[in-house]
């Protein structure tokens, strides 16, 4: 690691290659507290380059717990997190809705790092228990066209860094990487992001990997359609900057998007959401996000129509009775 660090603190970049080993080897428990938080302070002074990213994924990837889908195309809704605003799981529900209105779901996330609650957080706090066996999981898809996979049990080599991401308590690459690691590589991905340049690398490595995808980011910092501002969709026909009103939707403010700073606020919001009796704007910004999910799978599908689905998929309860099956089995 000593070079390494040298190498960095000098303000050269890794290839490839180098983030690879690096990672793989703070994954074996090659190096104390003090080297990682050092490898992952480097990171807050300057940005991640195209070519580290890819070989950090590369490194979780080839070491993660595999789950097998058996070639059933799903979709996962996943966002950077470390944006600091303090949004409730808009991401999880968007996912559970998708997968009411009858797609699968294959929904990656863990404890949050940055904010008070995770999509791991308030899934446990609602009862949902985490398992990274295939057989359940599959049941689960095949139950509720929905099943979460929890990171740690995914991705036991980050248990070496995990005491330094909490005690660090600021936004790492690690909410950068995780999103790119769904052991499942689903054929479908949204992605939120917080910054123009993160959203540009995920194009950028989503358009190498041949799948479909939509990258979201909200130019006043979320990363989800907020409903706030101006937010940039880039997708794999090309990109486009659209506002709430061109979709016909509430320009909202962050207070509108408050998780409450509680895993048991949030799991309340969250239930209140899919039993249809949230606030109108609760429900805006997880039906438009829901629809973009819904139109990354039916490209050629306007968003007014997947967002309506997403409606539906709510107002009907097949969202609700569908999360149930996954907390009642």
């Amino acid at each position: 690691m000593k070079a390494i660090l040298q190498k960095l603190y000098e303000h050269h970049k890794l290839t490839r290659a180098e983030a690879k080993q690096t990672l793989t080897e703070i994954s074996q428990g090659a190096y104390n507290a003090a080297a990682i938080a050092s490898f992952m302070t480097v990171y807050q002074m300057r940005p991640i380059a195209l070519a580290e990213l890819e070989g950090f994924r590369d490194a979780l990837l080839e070491l993660c717990v595999p789950f097998d889908v058996a070639g059933r195309e799903t979709l996962d809704i996943v966002g950077t997190g470390g944006d600091y605003k303090d949004t409730f799981n808009i991401s999880t529900l968007a996912a559970v809705v998708v997968a009411g209105a009858g797609y699968a779901v294959t929904k990656h996330g863990s404890y949050g790092s940055s904010s008070a609650v995770g999509s791991s957080n308030v899934l446990q706090t609602l009862g949902y228990e985490f398992t990274n066996d295939g057989d359940t999981l599959r049941q689960q898809l095949d139950a509720a066209n929905l099943c979460f996979l929890h990171a740690p049990l995914f991705h036991p080599a980050l248990k070496e860094v995990a005491p330094v991401r909490r005690e660090l308590g600021v936004r790492t690459f690690f909410n950068i990487l995780g999103p790119l690691v769904n052991p499942v590589q689903p054929s479908h991905q949204l992605y939120g992001t917080s910054s123009r340049e993160l959203s540009r690398m995920y194009q950028y490595m989503m358009q190498q990997s041949g799948r479909r995808f939509s990258i979201v980011y909200s130019l006043d910092g979320y990363d989800e359609i907020s409903l706030t501002g101006k937010f940039k969709v880039q997708t794999n026909e090309g990109e486009l900057v659209l506002e709430p009103e061109d979709l016909q939707q509430p320009r909202l403010s962050q207070a509108d998007l408050f998780s409450g700073g509680t895993a048991e606020s949030a799991a309340q919001i969250f239930m209140n959401v899919l039993n249809n009796e949230a606030t109108p704007a609760q429900k805006a910004v997880v039906t438009v996000n829901a629809g973009l999910a819904i139109k990354t799978i039916k490209p050629d599908t306007t968003f007014f129509a997947c967002v309506e689905e997403a409606q539906e998929s709510l107002e009907s309860k097949r969202a609700l009775n569908n999360f149930k099956k996954l907390i009642n089995r």
